[in-house]
């Protein structure tokens, strides 16, 4: 309904516009004519001045409903583009910037006051004035003004709480509480499962954030045709439904979505920039793509990974050859974390137990890889 009734405005712009530019060029077309040739077909003239005024109106608003649509396309890109440089403004620095703007303009339109009657630069130098003085004021209120307030806020909070004490009593030592950084949770997170456990433990504190299109992610994969989709979104929808219940605190759902952007983890990585918020995932080429744009990531993988039991080279361990390698005489184990070895000349002992001797270990945030060999004593 707003989208239609700034189209009709934009339209009756354009109508005005339409009807100054025909004024214009009919006091042109007068001045140009005889004075008695118009004088002779005042009547007629009086018709066709109506007639051309109203189709000039008419064809006018036409075009400015037709390219309404354009202009609120353009307008609404700049204004998300405005909203999203403010939305990483603090929020001291953006009032105190707006008051600096304020005092700028009023001192540049006390000055163009006193100008005022000067010839030639007197009605062009308040606006001067009033850009230059303005522009300050906001670099100036944004660069004191927040330190300017903490002053006057701590002048005014000691001197309550130093009112009627003596000056050789001791000052009590101010905690402030420390308040935690909100952080997005992706889908892979959700879908994991682990992040449940981790916040259970204590170890990972609030406020948790899911955006609405992580939801629609979620959704549509638990519409999915494939079982195995399916199955992975609703057991991350579960997942937000008990986090929800349990979390009630600590645990919001934002509706806040990217119209420009298509890719979830290009939206994820535009809201933790936006809100300076940091960001936990699983996913390795998300975690790589968000750190170098300054996003603070949190994988549960390298979680995982740092709390693992460290393997050295030529520790011992028993396992159980599960299938061969892809290469030659190669076995894969696994620990009970999960963790796969890959075992050197480990086909012959398929479905065996058996020593292996590890030999190097590879570790990066996608998990744990473990080489080991075929204890001799096996062989």
């Amino acid at each position: 309904m707003i989208y239609k009734l700034l189209r009709y405005a934009i339209a009756i712009l354009f109508g005005s516009m339409g009807y100054v530019g025909a004024d214009a060029l009919s006091t042109l077309m007068v001045s140009v004519w005889d004075e008695q040739m118009l004088q002779m077909g005042v009547f007629g003239i009086s018709a066709m001045t109506i007639l051309y005024y109203t189709l000039s109106i008419l064809l006018a608003a036409f075009i400015g409903y037709l390219v309404s649509k354009y202009i609120l396309r353009i307008g609404l890109r700049v204004a998300k583009q405005i909203e999203r440089i403010l939305s990483r403004v603090p929020s001291q620095q953006l009032v105190a910037g707006t008051i600096g703007l304020l005092f700028g303009l009023i001192i540049a339109n006390l000055i163009g006051m006193a100008f005022e009657r000067v010839p030639i630069i007197g009605s062009y130098l308040p606006i001067v004035l009033s850009a230059v003085l303005g522009y300050i004021g906001i670099r100036l209120g944004m660069d004191k003004g927040p330190d300017l307030y903490k002053t006057m806020v701590s002048y005014t909070f000691r001197g309550g709480r130093n009112k009627g004490r003596t000056i050789k009593e001791p000052k009590e030592k101010e905690t402030q509480p420390q308040t935690c950084s909100a952080k997005v949770l992706d889908t892979s997170v959700v879908i994991d499962g682990r992040i449940l456990d981790i916040v259970n433990t204590g170890f990972l504190e609030g406020p948790f954030i899911v955006p609405v299109f992580v939801l629609e992610e979620l959704q549509k994969l638990s519409d999915s045709a494939d079982t195995l989709k399916r199955n992975r979104g609703r057991r991350g929808l579960d997942l937000l439904q008990t986090m929800r219940e349990k979390l009630t605190d600590s645990m919001e759902i934002i509706d806040v979505d990217y119209e420009d952007l298509s890719e979830v983890d290009l939206k994820l990585i535009r809201l933790s920039m936006d809100k300076h918020w940091k960001l936990i995932t699983n996913d390795f080429n998300l975690n790589k793509v968000a750190t170098l744009q300054g996003v603070e990531v949190l994988n549960l993988n390298d979680l995982a990974n740092a709390i693992k039991p460290k393997m050295m080279s030529g520790e011992t361990l028993l396992v159980r050859i599960m299938k061969a390698g892809k290469e030659p005489h190669q076995g894969v184990a696994y620990l009970d974390d999960g963790t796969m070895i890959v075992v050197e000349n480990g086909v012959d002992h398929v479905d065996q137990t058996v020593n292996v001797v590890v030999t190097s270990v590879l570790q990066t945030s996608a998990g744990r890889m473990i080489f080991a060999r075929v204890e001799e004593s096996n062989s």
